[in-house]
């Protein structure tokens, strides 16, 4: 290999070489991204980055069980990287016997791209949508509003390698763009945002005139208490919601009585109706638009997540069928501990089931109630519940007889998402979206708007 530079799938195959463990597993993640931003109707800053990252978990066989070792370094140059392998070795030396300890995934599979060049990511990616960004800021300011956001697209090219002979390889690219519309004096502000794999299916056009029409709406202010209220969560809100609720779905979690997915007495709810609406929670890797990893990509253990696991195959999984709660999230070490099939994370979600109207349908089905925007700073308060609360941000709006007559304050909420789902009377129409809140960490999700007859508004915030 060059002293300056070398391939992924070269260094995985040199690490394994290297090692001296029982049991080796390397993970070289290549990642570029390439963004845009802007403030008040004009770009600001543009730029791309590239790097990589190298995973080594390295396993030993004792007495007493396999330990394991994981050590993950940014930038490994080809001389640095027999001091990786044998610091992953030491690691796992030096551990008491992994809990989570399986025997690695076997089988010889090996993706027919492995030797390839990763797949990145340029400026290009912007070529369509930058000019349609700027056509936006003019009709924006000629509009009397100002327009911030930015647009981020990555690329992460992931290579696995094991000493059990598996050669896995998978690109995933992953793009958003978050766009507010301000008033010129900034006391009205409006928020809107898509998750995209290559910004040919965003419209800068479209999004700006959404925005100025909320901003329309936010001219009339009324101001409400707190309480009880039939609202309206648009798909990013359900989706931040749903998104918690399936970090918390952990399979080990419910049999040992810790979390809303236990079952009084011992066991769990699966088996059970968390919501009269005939909806399906589901995720699947080959989701066409959100399409995610086919095999388990794990960095470190914990929870219902194990580096044993690394390059396990995944396939569709339901996790809630017409409202029957079907899989908790399992390793295979945890599945073997409680009883409950195999069913690892998977990295989207999809809510589908409720009927084909669209948010302008359900608001004028409406008599009474309130629209949200999106949800933000959502924090846990009691997870044998699973209750959460958090803010709304960048406009409430009131709706009355079908139509919204203004805006209102912002709220702090507390809800569980088991009991939102088990209390809403309305699904619509399931569309992409982008979780407003948790975008940093999970953007593949479709969901509907959910109409919920007595969503909990706790208090009146300032929040914008």
């Amino acid at each position: 290999m060059s002293a300056r530079s070398s391939k992924p799938h070269e260094v995985v195959e040199r690490a394994l070489e290297l090692s001296r463990a029982d049991g080796c597993v390397v993970i070289a993640d290549e990642q570029s991204t390439a963004n845009l931003r802007w403030a008040g109707n004009a770009l600001t800053t543009n730029g791309v980055t590239r790097g990589r990252t190298l995973t080594v978990v390295a396993t030993v066989d004792g007495k007493e069980g396999t330990a394991s070792g994981v050590v993950s370094r940014s930038a490994v140059t080809p001389d640095e990287l027999e001091s990786l392998v044998r610091a992953a070795e030491a690691a796992a030396r030096g551990a008491a016997p992994a809990e989570d300890a399986q025997p690695l995934v076997t089988g010889v599979q090996r993706s027919p791209e492995f030797a390839e060049a990763p797949a990145e990511t340029s400026s290009a990616v912007f070529a369509d949508f930058a000019p349609a960004l700027g056509e936006a800021f003019a009709r924006a300011r000629a509009g009397g509003r100002e327009l911030y956001g930015f647009a981020n697209h990555e690329v992460v090219s992931s290579y696995l390698g094991t000493s059990t002979g598996l050669r896995l390889r998978h690109d995933q690219p992953n793009g958003t763009l978050e766009l507010n519309a301000k008033s010129p004096d900034r006391t009205r502000s409006a928020w809107a945002g898509r998750s995209t794999r290559d910004f040919k299916d965003v419209d800068p056009a479209a999004l700006d005139a959404e925005l100025a029409v909320r901003l329309g709406w936010a001219e009339r202010r009324v101001e409400l208490p707190a309480g009880r209220y039939e609202t309206l969560l648009p798909p990013t809100a359900v989706a931040d919601l749903l998104i918690y609720q399936m970090w918390s779905a952990s399979g080990r979690d419910a049999v040992e009585g810790r979390t809303v997915f236990s079952k009084p007495g011992g066991g769990t709810r699966v088996g059970e109706k968390l919501t009269d609406l005939p909806l399906t929670l589901r995720s699947d890797p080959n989701e066409p638009g959100l399409e995610s990893a086919p095999f388990v990509i794990a960095h470190s253990s914990g929870g219902d997540q194990s580096v044993f696991d690394n390059g396990l195959p995944l396939g569709a999984t339901e996790w809630m069928r017409e409202g029957e709660l079907r899989h908790l999230t399992t390793s295979r070490h945890s599945a073997g501990l409680t009883g409950l099939p195999v069913a690892p994370g998977i990295d989207n979600i999809v809510l589908d089931g409720g009927e084909d109207r669209s948010l302008e349908e359900m608001v004028a089905g409406t008599g009474r109630g309130l629209l949200l925007t999106c949800l933000w700073y959502i924090r846990e308060v009691d997870p044998a519940s699973l209750l959460l609360t958090g803010l709304t941000r960048d406009g409430v709006y009131l709706v009355e007889n079908g139509e919204v007559t203004g805006e209102v304050n912002n709220f702090r909420f507390n809800e569980s998402p088991v009991g939102v789902l088990g209390r809403a009377t309305e699904a619509g129409r399931t569309e992409k979206t982008l979780p407003r809140e948790w975008s940093d960490w999970f953007t593949r999700a479709a969901m509907p708007a959910l109409r919920v007859p007595d969503f909990n508004m706790s208090s009146v915030s300032q929040g914008v």
